[in-house]
């Protein structure tokens, strides 16, 4: 088994307005709208999700950096690099 089989999920059919000189010429290249529509709106979704950590923990990791600026990095005697 292919990873790509393990991680497929249930399609749904979905109506999305697309710029038609766009779709003309990824139709043109062979280009499978659905499955870059999928990749580009995943990729969106993973922005959006790092991007909303990075919000939701802001004041930890500004409590965290401030910590290793006034005490050095934990550890750190025993670094050998």
């Amino acid at each position: 088994m292919h990873a790509s089989e393990a991680t497929k999920s249930i399609r749904k059919p979905t109506n999305l307005s697309l710029d038609s000189e766009l779709l003309k010429e990824a139709k043109l290249l062979g280009i499978n709208v659905s499955r870059s529509a999928e990749a580009g709106i995943a990729e969106a979704v993973k922005l959006y999700k790092q991007k909303k950590w990075l919000q939701d923990n802001a004041s930890a990791l500004e409590s965290s950096n401030a910590y290793v600026e006034a005490n050095g990095l934990p550890l750190a005697r025993h670094r050998h690099f």
